[in-house]
Order: C-alpha cells, then sequence, then structure tokens
C-alpha cells in the first residue's frame, strides 16, 4: 500500500489566506481572513505535512495571472511540495509557477474551457506536474455536476466523465471539491470520492468537508482517496498535521 498524503490547502484572495462555506465569494463578502500564506505554509511545512497546494481563488474570475510572489516566498521556506492553482491559461503560466517553486501545477477553469491544454503541457512538462481540479456539486437527480470559475458557473460536464477525460488527456492527478460539503466540517463526500477514486489510474486528492480526523479515516477507508486535502481545521488550529497523523497510524492507516 503507498502511503497516504495529508495535504494543507491554502485559499488566497487579496495576500491573504481565506476560507468561506461551499465556495463563498469574495465579491459577496463571504469569506473569513485567516492569516498570511507564507507563515501558514511554514507551520504545516513544520507540523510534517505532505504537500501544500495553494489556490489564487479570485484569479480565473477576474481574468489575472496567478500569484507568483507568494508562491516564490513560500518556497524558499518550506521543503515539501507545493502544488499552485488559479488563473492557469496557457503553458506560459505553467512554465513560470513551476519556476517559480511549484513541484505542480493546477489547472481547472481553463482546462475545461480548453481540454486541449492538458494534453499540451503533460506533453511538455510531464503528466507528474499536471493536476486538473474539479469542483463538483451534487444535483437533485443524484448526479455530480463541474462547475467553474470557482464554482460560479455550470459547466456541460458530469464529474465522472470529465474526470475520465482529464485522465485521457494527461493528467497526473485530479483533486474532487465538493462545493456541498466545503468549509461544512461535516466530513467528505464520500459517495463521489469513491466512485472517481475506483475509475481513474491516477491519484484523487479528496477535498472539502474535513472537520475531525474520522473524517480522513473515512475518506482513505470508504472513499478510497490517495490523499486528502484540508484548510480549516488547520488554519484555525483545531487539530494539527501530526495529531491526523498519528490518529490514522492508530487505525492502521499508513502515512508518511
Amino acid at each position: 500500500m503507498l502511503a497516504k498524503r495529508i495535504i494543507a490547502c491554502l485559499d488566497v484572495h487579496a495576500g491573504q489566506v481565506t476560507r468561506g462555506k461551499q465556495f463563498g465569494k469574495a465579491e459577496a463578502g463571504e469569506l473569513e481572513f485567516l492569516g498570511d500564506p507564507v507563515e501558514l505554509a511554514r507551520r504545516y511545512d513544520q507540523q510534517g505535512v505532505d504537500e501544500i497546494v495553494f489556490y489564487d481563488i479570485t484569479a480565473s474570475s477576474e481574468g489575472r495571472r496567478p500569484f507568483f510572489d507568494i508562491l516564490a516566498r513560500t518556497a524558499d521556506v518550506c521543503f515539501v511540495p507545493l502544488t499552485a492553482g488559479g488563473g492557469v491559461r496557457s503553458l506560459a503560466d505553467i512554465r513560470d509557477l513551476l519556476l517559480a517553486g511549484a513541484d505542480k501545477v493546477s489547472m481547472n477553469t481553463m482546462a475545461l474551457q480548453s481540454p486541449g491544454l492538458i494534453r499540451e503541457a503533460a506533453s511538455v512538462f510531464g503528466s507528474q506536474c499536471i493536476v486538473v481540479s474539479m469542483d463538483v456539486r451534487r444535483t437533485a437527480d443524484g448526479h455530480w455536476q463541474v462547475y467553474s470559475h470557482g464554482g460560479r458557473r455550470e459547466t456541460c460536464w458530469e464529474a465522472l466523465a470529465w474526470a475520465k477525460e482529464a485522465v485521457e488527456l494527461g493528467a497526473g492527478e485530479i483533486v474532487l471539491n465538493s462545493i456541498d460539503s466545503d468549509g461544512m466540517s461535516s466530513g467528505y463526500s464520500l459517495e463521489i470520492v469513491r466512485l472517481v477514486s475506483d475509475s481513474v489510474p491516477v491519484p484523487v486528492v479528496a477535498s472539502g468537508g474535513a472537520g475531525k480526523p474520522q473524517d480522513f479515516l473515512d475518506v482513505f477507508q470508504v472513499g478510497r482517496a490517495d490523499a486528502a486535502l484540508a484548510a480549516g481545521i488547520f488554519h484555525r488550529g483545531v487539530y494539527t498535521v501530526g495529531e491526523i497523523k498519528a490518529f490514522l497510524r492508530g487505525h492502521g492507516i499508513l502515512v508518511r
């Protein structure tokens, strides 16, 4: 069994780490500001996190490039793999993020608008560098729909179909963000995590809903995720990364 990964997520807006519920919108004042991204990243590095993910959550909706400066400053003080996403629109953006210190680059909105960019990026930089992040919401009839622009726009894609397409195009990892569970601290959306994890041959990272150690155990045992991404539970000091890993080890889960 490969070791399961614990990933800290930093959603950044206006230079600060933010949190909301169910993809709260910056323009509606629905976000809580929680601190400096570089300092929080340093804290999680010291706690033993396996990876750190940065999302510039308003770059796509505002039509601007990502936050290269914050990423570069973080890379100077952290020694775990970094993934960066938000506002990625071209091979040049991916190259610049990698040069700024990212180990992987996450695409979401532009991948949906121009799927060929996934193939091009995987060809140039390698699939191991290319992550496709999916924002999904359960519909009234029980399907899971994909959204773009930070959860603002519904697309024509059903979640499993898009995950398979993204992998076929060259994505080396899928991050599955549940809009319904995001920020609710009620557990991951295990049904869709399990469905995607069982259906694609690349690692699946579950995102949205972590509120207690049992949620991590459930997403690994029931959801079969390869990694669990969390934000508020760490930002607010409810649990440390070390405490989550100790709990998982105590229940037979192999972690780093």
